[in-house]
């Protein structure tokens, strides 16, 4: 839209915007590097829904098993929710997420993905709706930090509370709840398992 709206100006001008849109732009590396599990959040920044529909769009671009697109999401952006989601993770998780201003329920339809015609394709059934998910989330989180926010990923919740919360139906399994907001320090680099640990190379 910016750049529409630049289309009278000059040449020298639509260059000087063109430098500043670049030099703004974050690279995928940046994005990858700089991406945390955030436990600290700042309580004075909030996030409009507007934006937290611009991420949950990037999610819908995830592949999935023969686009079956199993995932769906569950927002909770109003302090009252925001409060019984927050009381719905553990004690600890309350703790780390205390400041975020959205949390997000991820969940997955079972009998689509690893399904051909209500059958099980292979041995793995609804674990691929699972994996589904896990791609889905993790464009969320990456487009998230590319933006300028952070995340933070949890599995232990109280899933029938949560489903009870925000009537989600039985068809779907509630896999994790994500914290968003913005960092309130810079949180230390963990370390990696070294790559020949983890790749074999035939």
């Amino acid at each position: 839209m910016a750049l529409l709206m630049l289309a009278g100006c000059t040449n020298n001008n639509k260059e000087n915007s063109t430098e500043t849109a670049t030099s703004d732009m974050v690279s995928f590396d940046e994005v990858l590097a700089t991406r945390r599990s955030v436990r600290s959040y700042d309580a004075t920044k909030t996030i409009s829904e507007a934006e937290v529909r611009e991420l949950l769009l990037a999610t819908q671009e995830a592949p999935s098993w023969a686009n079956q697109q199993p995932s769906k999401y569950y927002v909770a952006m109003s302090p009252e929710k925001v409060e019984a989601v927050s009381n719905l993770v553990g004690e600890r998780n309350k703790q780390n997420i205390a400041g975020a201003p959205v949390l997000i329920v991820s969940t997955y339809e079972k009998g689509k993905s690893g399904f051909f015609r209500g059958e099980q394709t292979n041995e793995v059934g609804d674990g691929w709706g699972a994996y589904d998910n896990g791609l889905s989330n993790a464009y969320f989180i990456l487009k998230a930090r590319a933006k300028g926010f952070d995340t933070l990923i949890m599995g232990m919740r109280d899933s029938d509370a949560l489903r009870t919360l925000f009537n989600i139906p039985e068809n779907e399994a509630i896999m994790a709840v994500i914290s968003l907001g913005y960092r309130s320090s810079e949180p230390r680099q963990p370390e990696h398992r070294p790559l020949e640990e983890v790749v074999e190379f035939f």
